[in-house]
Parts: C-alpha cells; structure tokens; sequence
C-alpha cells in the first residue's frame, strides 16, 4: 500500500464518480503521483463496470464494480431503479460490503428489521479500511440489494429503509 492517507484516495475515487457520471462519461484514468515509487492509478469505466486501482508499491489492488450492465430501452422502463427510490441507501465509496462484522456473525440488519438513524447498516472495506455505513433516517428495512462480500460502486443502492 502507499504511504499517503486512504481517506484521501477514497475522496478522490468518489470525485472521479462523480465526475463520470455528472458529466456522462464512459470512461476516466488518472495517475496520482505521490512521489518516488508511491503513486495511485485509477481507472474507472462505466460500461465495463470495473474500476482498476493499483500503487506502485507493493502490488496492484482490484476492484469489481457492483453495477449491472445498461439494459434495452424497453427493459428498463419495466425495471424500477432502486436508487431512485426515496428510502434508498446508496453507497458513500467503491468498496466490498459486509453484511456483519466479520465472518459468521449475525447480520447488523435483515429484511423487516426495524433500524434507527445512525445505526450501523453495513460496512464497506475500502482500501485496506473498514467502513461502517450508518442508517440516514430510522425505519424498517424493506429490501437488501447488495449480498455478503460484493464489489459495490459510490452510488450503488444497498438497501431501502422506509
């Protein structure tokens, strides 16, 4: 891993989203130079659904995006978009998602729980960190979109609280 901070590497991947999507684009690479051997080369392509992280040193790191492949018009118009649903909970960063706090652990919630503002939903590993994502508002959970151990992208619905 680099020598520089994690947090600040996250911040900038979810810059980068943002900047393909605002923007509606399909693909965008960017090296960050930290310095002699301790740089960051990000590569994110919406298409493809992968987004390539690697440092010069130690050894590369990649990342599966958890986004599905654009559907036909006709399709997707018969689809509803969970991440337009008011109760959604997206995701703050690219990352994997844990549905516990380590393996063979209960589950911080499950379908028809009952959740408060605040409280621990998942958590989202993001280099080398362990993030614990908060419920925004209290509420029931009504749906769970992302399993155990999947690549998820800044964005990507997890679940919906109502």
């Amino acid at each position: 891993m680099s020598k520089h901070s994690s947090e600040a590497d996250v911040a900038f991947i979810q810059a980068l989203a943002e900047l393909l999507n605002k923007n509606d684009l399909t693909e965008l690479s960017v090296k960050r130079e930290y310095g002699t051997d301790d740089s960051l080369d990000v590569r994110v392509v919406k298409q493809a659904n992968i987004v390539t992280t690697s440092y010069a040193s130690p050894a590369p790191m990649m990342m599966q995006a958890g986004v599905a492949p654009p559907l036909a018009p006709a399709a997707a118009a018969a689809t509803e978009d969970p991440a337009q649903h008011p109760g959604a909970v997206t995701s703050p960063m690219v990352g994997t998602v844990y549905m516990s706090a380590e393996p063979g652990a209960t589950a911080f919630v499950t379908v028809g729980a009952t959740v408060t503002e605040g409280q621990t939903v998942v958590i989202i590993e993001a280099m080398k960190t362990m993030n614990h994502i908060p419920a925004p508002r209290a509420g029931t959970v009504k749906r769970i979109l992302v399993a155990d151990g999947n690549a998820v992208e800044y964005g990507a619905p997890l679940m919906i609280i109502e």
